[in-house]
């Protein structure tokens, strides 16, 4: 399952990440109030969502930015609490929070465990290189 994970979340988050790019006034609805700037923080955000996805798919890459798209969904979370509270969008009773929307802390928490497999790949590889007999 974890293979599976690492295969798609590349793809699913440049295009969740070009998205901001195609739609930015959606994703500014969604900046809290008292956060400046929001259609400068989703291109920020749409950005590091790219350049993470696509970091994802090259191995020398992939630790580096499974912790970049940690860091971006992590920042943008409360977003995603925001507009289901304060906007009642959903048309959910105010304050409840969509399944949808609360599981991107989980998929936060599946990216900082893949962050970690790419780290322990690493390491044994480096390790197997190191004592390989073919290396001079």
């Amino acid at each position: 399952m974890r293979r599976v994970a690492a295969v798609f979340a590349g793809p699913v988050m440049t295009l969740a990440g070009i998205n901001h790019f195609v739609m930015p006034q959606a994703y500014a609805s969604i900046v809290p109030d008292w956060l400046p700037a929001p259609m400068g923080l989703v291109y920020i955000s749409g950005l590091g969502e790219i350049v993470g996805g696509l970091g994802t798919m090259h191995p020398r890459t992939r630790r580096a930015a499974g912790w970049l798209l940690i860091v971006a969904l992590v920042a943008v979370f409360p977003g995603n609490i925001y507009i289901e509270q304060r906007r009642g969008l959903s048309g959910r009773p105010r304050g409840a929070v969509e399944p949808h929307r609360a599981s991107s802390l989980p998929g936060t928490l599946h990216l900082l465990g893949l962050a970690g497999d790419a780290e322990r790949e690493r390491r044994a590889f480096k390790a197997t290189a190191a004592t390989h007999p073919l290396r001079a």
